[in-house]
């Protein structure tokens, strides 16, 4: 089929090449202008109308970019970038295919799944080295250490401290060794965006130069608040599968930025401490269920 054809069909498009360097890359996709809202909506409906594919390449080109700005963000796994940044392209692809203009929001953000949901395949693929497909608490920990590590101030190499140690796996939800474990698999993996790339002038370009465009990022925040928003009707959606019990508890334990204790809980429910906790895990795994189910109803990549 044509459609499928066009979102899968690399000739059109330039290409992250160790041969050719990333910093050629990244001179080639500012070439292509930023879209208007109105354009980028005549487009998509040009695509999702009359399957135009010239029309869906705008939208490519157009948001390749912030593609590769999310796969920036995925560098500490030691993986090559350009395929990194081949697969964030994927995941664009996918997400123009998909992409109807008529729910009222812009491409870039329902673009951000679509893109992070394939970096992340392919790195879960890559990572032989961690058994990832166990359960879902390692795979947050893979994707999310960096970001606890940050968080607490921790990012020097070497091995954590075991106060920092019981705060990430604290905030993850897993075991002191699961995050001892981690990071000594993911240390030294890491590569600056500070460091500099390719061998044309003096060498002294770095990775954050060829992000730093200012269209780009202003692209980049809109869509990631239009994506935290998005997320939270997801999860306000997805609380309807929870009795008032359910929800009260969640609500106290997980969703409140100092969560109420067990013991507090047990006395306003006249229940024990584990019953509650009980409660809790119980709801959580209902809460994410939920959200998968509309998540795959409106289109959107879902974890497993």
């Amino acid at each position: 089929m044509e459609a499928d054809r066009v979102m899968t069909d690399y000739a059109n498009l330039p290409a992250p090449s160790p041969e050719q360097g990333l910093n050629r890359y990244m001179q080639e996709i500012r070439k292509f202008p930023m879209l208007e809202p109105e354009e980028e909506y005549m487009l998509a409906k040009r695509w999702v109308d009359h399957q135009d594919t010239e029309a869906a390449h705008q939208l490519v080109t157009s948001h390749l970019r912030l593609a590769a700005k999310i796969a920036m963000g995925y560098r500490g796994y030691g993986l090559p970038q350009a395929e990194v940044i081949s697969e964030a392209n994927v995941g664009l692809m996918q997400a123009v295919k998909r992409f109807d203009p008529d729910k009222g929001f812009r491409l870039a953000t329902y673009a951000m799944w679509w893109i992070r949901a394939s970096i992340q395949e392919y790195i879960l693929r890559s990572w032989s080295l961690v058994k990832l497909g166990t359960t879902s608490g390692q795979k947050k920990l893979f994707f999310n250490l960096r970001k606890a590590k940050s968080k607490i101030g921790a990012l020097e190499e070497g091995d954590l401290r075991p106060e920092n140690v019981r705060q990430i796996a604290q905030d993850l939800s897993v075991t002191e060794a699961e995050v001892i474990a981690m990071n000594r698999r993911m240390a030294g993996s890491d590569a600056s965006l500070n460091a500099t790339v390719g061998s044309d002038g003096d060498g002294s370009t770095s990775w954050m130069d060829w992000l730093e465009d200012d269209d780009a990022n202003v692209a980049a925040d809109y869509a990631e608040r239009d994506e935290l928003e998005a997320r939270r009707e997801l999860m306000q959606a997805a609380m309807d599968a929870l009795n008032d019990r359910e929800k009260d508890i969640l609500t106290q334990r997980r969703l409140r930025d100092e969560p109420v204790t067990l013991e507090e809980l047990s006395g306003r429910y006249e229940v024990s401490r584990e019953r509650i906790r009980q409660i809790e895990v119980r709801a959580f795994e209902k809460l994410q269920k939920r959200m998968r189910e509309l998540g795959r109803e409106r289109g959107l990549p879902v974890p497993a």
